[in-house]
């Protein structure tokens, strides 16, 4: 069974016009590619053709994981509860640090500009998700190294 893909409502949405987009205009696209370049010839030497054939297959590929994820998505409505959650903004400030750092807290699939992404499957992740601001959460690196983490501000 697929792993369900916790994704905001917006970013469901833009995953829905992009498979759309890909499975219709795009397959007309590349399908126009690859008969312009089977018409210069020789297909074993033809590089337009091998590349277009190439990007035919990567573009398959997001279809069809695209799909996956649209067909095993939770939609998590917009709550401004001020708990982390998948589409959440999240500012937070390792123990010792004086700065701040700010991720979008999610798939990747919900990516923003200026944002990294954390994902609610990582150590970070998992000891963030429904932590409130003002709270301290504490994690084990992939190094094995305790890390604490305050959680300063939450936007929706």
């Amino acid at each position: 069974m697929a792993e369900t893909q916790r994704l905001s409502q917006a970013a469901y949405d833009r995953l829905v016009a992009e498979h759309k987009d890909l499975s219709t205009r795009g397959r007309i696209d590349i399908a126009d590619k690859i008969e312009v370049a089977r018409l210069m010839g020789d297909l074993k030497e033809n590089g337009d053709y091998h590349a277009a054939k190439e990007e035919q297959g990567k573009m398959e590929g997001r279809i069809t994981m695209l799909a996956g994820i649209i067909e095993n998505s939770e939609i998590i409505g917009d709550s401004d509860d001020g708990t982390v959650q998948p589409g959440s903004v999240v500012e937070i400030r390792y123990e010792g640090d004086i700065d701040t750092e700010r991720l979008l807290f999610g798939s990747i699939e919900e990516q923003r500009d200026g944002l990294d992404i954390c994902s609610p499957g990582s150590p970070l992740g998992q000891a963030l998700e429904g932590a409130t601001p003002g709270s301290t959460v504490t994690f084990a690196a992939p190094n094995g190294a305790v890390l604490e983490v305050e959680v300063v501000t939450v936007e929706a």
